[in-house]
């Protein structure tokens, strides 16, 4: 689904180059990339950590996996190659507001190790911070604030993920949370830990 289909492109380079526009906002920018089960607590620490900057006065935005498919992604389904589609499309916005000087956040499953490290490879060295929200089927399982891993038993929803289809967990994550014994707040803070400590909120 990402193959180049248009011909006689040609790239423009513009005048208000990344560098001005990270000046411009006092900090770099970056792609927060939370991964996980659902119910796994991602979208909840991203939502928590996008406000923690926003009151620092960073410049942020979170995209989210169930509110994208409302809109832009809103023609995908959860086959393997939807989801491979909706992670590149993904990516690819995540790129243009990293490169505006937006710290973005993004809470997707995105269950394959190899969708993901195609995101990764968009982004330059730093910028791309895969983020695991670690928490067991079971821990998920007992959540499940939708009941979608009761429908999934029940053979309701097919090919979710963890039941019926993979989930790859992160080899090399930047950044681990142990959503299986740590609170909301205590995991959004250690993102902006990690993040000030590799210099992303200043320049």
């Amino acid at each position: 689904m990402s193959e180049q289909k248009a011909t006689n492109i040609t790239w423009h380079d513009h005048h208000v180059d990344r560098a001005s526009r990270w000046k411009q906002a006092g900090h770099k920018g970056a792609v927060l990339w939370f991964t996980g089960l659902s119910a796994c607590g991602k979208s909840t620490i991203a939502n928590v950590v996008d406000h923690l900057l926003h009151e620092q006065g960073k410049r942020t935005y979170l995209l989210d996996g169930d509110n994208i498919r409302h809109g832009l992604n809103k023609n995908l389904g959860f086959s393997a190659a939807d989801r491979a589609e909706n992670i590149r499309r993904i990516g690819e916005v995540a790129k243009l507001f990293s490169d505006a000087g937006v710290i973005t956040s993004t809470a997707f499953i995105s269950p394959y190790k190899a969708d993901r490290d195609a995101v990764r490879a968009l982004l330059d060295d730093g910028q791309f911070i895969e983020i695991f929200v670690n928490a067991s089927l079971e821990t998920c399982e007992a959540r499940d604030p939708k009941g979608l891993y009761k429908k999934a038993r029940a053979g309701e929803i097919k090919g979710f993920t963890g039941i019926d289809d993979p989930y790859e967990a992160p080899e090399n994550p930047e950044l681990v949370l142990d959503s299986n014994n740590k609170g909301i707040d205590e995991l959004a803070q250690e993102v902006v830990a990690y993040l000030d400590a590799k210099g992303v909120l200043t320049l």
